[in-house]
């Protein structure tokens, strides 16, 4: 293409990045007020010791209702990424209902994340905008792909993961130069209108840094305990998924009764362990400074049953992605480990949840990029190692899940 082309080709992926922004902005603020409103605010009116296994039930008889009318949707992210790269684009058929069902179960408390379903929902958004305004014929091809890059890299206000997570451990190439641009343009443009719109709103959403952490001293066995401990929850992780599927495929299509159960489910836990409720990105920082009134059994059962719970809710109707939970879980039991080892709760975190995220993505780099928006930066190396030692293991044979992304 000449000048003139390339330049309205970057202005065109300029306003994608933040119309991705502003819907995942939108998406979020909607998300956190329903939480607000529902686990906040009307608690405050109500004073009724089983709140939470009612309102998780009656979440889940809605969730199960919707789905049951308009069908199973969101799929989980690896899905949305596997569909893209392999088709170059990504339904829109049923968007509208796919919102309502991605942001229910998150207001409701389930133990999902937020960016399976909008990285369905802006991939969707993005192939529509492709068919409809075909201007730039082969580059409208990856509209679906530079949302998803835009929406990871946003959502986990990380661009640099964005761009790595879908295409690291991939057979395929890089993509070419001028295809990088327009990623980068989308994801910094997208990043870009996110910040904003949370400085001017006065929010602070997403992950950042939960503080700083020294390397003299190193307990390099206590290190290595780490790094044993992520992989053994990565088993964890493959085990509680593995047997989730095989418990509620008995349950076929009956949605409804599906989210009952998995409301049920939610409700009991969480009344006993709150932090295993929501996507765990907000209580990852309360655990500084309320670990220790926690104590170290709840910590760990914390961190285990938070792993069983996403799964459960995955495999019940209530659906949403698993990686912010999987972090919080990762640094639960990294503090646990913290407090058993007498190391620096920083360090133990970083590289008990490195290991344990690593060895379920097996993407140490995308891990590292993503993680490095929690830890110190001094930390990098230390997490780089932790990743790749992880990805090591490899998952065992009998507790892959042929079906799954």
């Amino acid at each position: 293409m000449d000048l003139k082309n390339n330049l309205l080709l970057i202005l065109y992926t300029i306003m994608i990045g933040v119309m991705a922004g502003l819907i995942i902005w939108c998406f979020i603020r909607g998300m956190n007020l329903g939480i607000h409103f529902l686990w906040n605010y009307l608690p405050s009116l109500i004073n009724f010791k089983y709140y939470t296994i009612i309102v998780c039930l009656m979440g889940g008889l809605l969730i199960g209702l919707w789905k049951d009318k308009y069908g199973d949707s969101p799929e989980e992210l690896n899905q949305v990424i596997k569909t893209v790269k392999q088709e170059h684009r990504y339904s829109y058929s049923n968007i509208f209902p796919s919102i309502v069902s991605s942001i229910l179960p998150l207001i409701f408390g389930a133990s999902i994340g937020p960016e399976a379903g909008l990285t369905g929902i802006i991939a969707g958004l993005f192939t529509w905008m492709g068919d409809k305004f075909k201007i730039f014929n082969d580059e409208l091809e990856e509209l679906a792909q530079i949302g998803i890059t835009a929406t990871l890299g946003t959502i986990f206000v990380s661009p640099m993961f964005g761009f790595v997570e879908p295409i690291e451990n991939e057979e395929s190439k890089l993509p070419k130069t001028s295809k990088n641009i327009l990623y980068f343009v989308a994801i910094l443009s997208s990043f870009g209108i996110f910040v904003l719109l949370n400085h001017l709103t006065h929010n602070k959403v997403g992950l950042h840094s939960i503080g700083t952490a020294t390397l003299s001293n190193l307990n390099y066995p206590g290190i290595i305990v780490l790094i044993i401990l992520g992989v053994l929850l990565s088993y964890v992780y493959f085990v509680s998924r593995k047997l989730s599927k095989r418990i509620f495929k008995n349950l076929g299509d009956n949605f409804i009764l599906k989210g009952l159960v998995g409301g049920l489910i939610l409700g009991i836990i969480g009344t006993l362990l709150p932090f295993t409720m929501f996507s765990g990105e907000q209580q990852i920082y309360l655990l500084l400074d309320e670990g220790v009134q926690l104590g170290l059994i709840v910590l760990i059962l914390t961190s285990i049953l938070k792993i069983v719970l996403t799964n459960i809710c995955i495999e019940t109707g209530l659906k949403g992605g698993h990686l912010f939970p999987l972090v919080f879980s990762g640094t639960a039991m990294g503090y646990a480990s913290g407090i058993l080892l007498n190391m620096d709760p920083v360090i133990s975190m970083s590289v008990v949840t490195t290991s344990f995220v690593a060895g379920i993505l097996k993407k140490p780099i995308a891990v590292v990029l993503l993680l490095m928006i929690i830890f110190p930066m001094n930390l990098i190396p230390l997490m780089l190692v932790s990743a790749v030692i992880s990805c090591l293991f490899e998952t065992p044979k009998f507790l892959e899940v042929s079906s799954e992304n």
